[in-house]
């Protein structure tokens, strides 16, 4: 390995770095806006979002640059694979993030409905996954990768929980459909950041151990 390659290497791995610091940093702000209902911080993440995109291109970039260059091989290939891979699903985690946003700005109007609890646990093991996926790729981590993945199943099960109650709630308060189909909507964006945390983590384990983990059966 070169030690203008090093180089690169090192400064796409400070970009990457970066970006799940600010991503993880916009969700926590995102649920807190949610929990509070607080419209002037649910604005502030919304409008955030292009940082992240902007991010994502500069990173891809960068690392496709690397792959032109220096035609990397065995652990540094799956390294800039796994980074390209990565960017992708902090960018979209960026996104649904913006989205759990603007419709925190709409749940504002209805004051005196209460978050779900389902949903609230939901954030919360969210929130975890994100985390530990981002913790696993800063220290290699791949038993806290598989952690990440085990928890996927928790989120997937308070979603269902989340669409009988607002199933079952729109029934009884069809006045209120507005508000439970925004819940749903957040119940939705949610389940899908913990898809995207997952993704992560089995990239992760990829990098370390060049296998594939993902569609492969428990």
């Amino acid at each position: 390995m070169t030690l203008h390659f090093q180089r690169e290497v090192d400064k796409l791995k400070r970009m990457i770095l970066n970006e799940a610091a600010m991503v993880e940093n916009g969700l926590q702000k995102a649920l807190k806006a949610l929990r509070e209902r607080d419209e002037e911080l649910a604005l502030e993440i919304k409008k955030s979002d292009s940082e992240i995109d902007a991010m994502e291109i500069e990173i891809e970039e960068e690392a496709l640059k690397i792959l032109a260059l220096h035609q990397p091989v065995a652990i540094d290939l799956r390294f800039i694979i796994s980074v390209i891979k990565i960017n992708s699903d902090l960018e979209r985690i960026g996104d649904l993030t913006a989205n759990i946003a603007a419709r925190t700005i709409d749940l504002v109007k209805f004051p005196r409905l209460p978050i779900p609890e389902n949903l609230s646990r939901m954030a919360e093991v969210a929130l975890v996954m994100v985390k530990e996926s981002l913790d696993s790729l800063v220290n290699l981590d791949v038993e806290l990768a598989l952690k990440v993945c085990d928890d996927d199943e928790k989120v997937d099960d308070l979603h269902k929980e989340t669409f009988a109650l607002v199933r079952n709630k729109v029934k009884v308060e069809p006045e209120n459909i507005d508000f439970f189909l925004m819940i749903m909507g957040i119940s939705r964006y949610l389940e899908r950041i913990a898809d995207h945390s997952t993704n992560i983590a089995e990239d992760v384990m990829y990098m370390v151990e060049g296998k594939i983990s993902r569609h492969q059966q428990n």
